[in-house]
């Protein structure tokens, strides 16, 4: 089973494409290489294959990096399930993650974050996890999101390294921290992993 994330840039017309490209682009280069792992198509769509187990965390590190810029966000749609045809390329690559990715990701009106598997009940659960966590994440500032994405790529770092990493105060990062929700969106990606095992 893989994981396909189908996303795209929210008000990406507002900031000039080379303010949020290479952010863009760093963030999915953490994940695997282009275009065999992800792919930007259409100016600002992009598509990304990773493991079940990595594919929440993936979404919300895609999203405090993209987040930093102000008033801009991400939508994204996860799908899992099997890819049944390997392109060169992933945009060109099928099987059912893809087609649940793309089903999810017509659905998404209102909540830019949602998941679609072969199991009804794992993606119910999941996705009310996610609408509660959008509530926080959604509000996030690009300090937040710095301070999020920073995180996420380091960790077992405590607070006192973030803070040196991102010359600020333990207290800053620990404040940071917890308006980000960051403890209760890390038991979230954790539950997820542990009901990965149903599917």
């Amino acid at each position: 089973m893989v994981a396909i994330l189908t996303g795209d840039i929210i008000n990406s017309t507002e900031h000039n494409a080379s303010k949020w490209l290479p952010v863009l682009k760093e963030a999915l280069g953490q994940y695997g290489n282009e275009p065999l792992t992800w792919e930007i198509y259409r100016g600002d769509s992009f598509q990304l294959e990773t493991t079940p187990e990595q594919a929440l965390e993936a979404s919300i590190y895609l999203k405090a990096c993209i987040k930093q810029l102000r008033s801009l966000d991400v939508r994204i749609a996860i799908g899992l399930g099997e890819k049944t045809y390997s392109s060169e390329k992933i945009t060109e690559s099928n099987g059912g993650a893809f087609v649940n990715s793309g089903k999810c990701f017509e659905a998404l009106k209102k909540q830019n974050l949602g998941i679609k598997s072969p199991d009804q009940t794992f993606d119910g659960h999941m996705n009310l996890l996610l609408e509660l966590a959008l509530l926080t994440m959604d509000h996030w500032t690009p300090a937040i999101s710095k301070t999020v994405k920073t995180a996420i790529e380091n960790p077992k770092m405590n607070q006192r390294q973030l803070a040196s990493v991102l010359n600020k105060s333990q207290g800053n990062i620990s404040e940071e921290l917890n308006r980000a929700g960051f403890d209760e969106i890390q038991k979230m990606v954790l539950f997820y992993r542990t009901q990965l095992v149903q599917l």
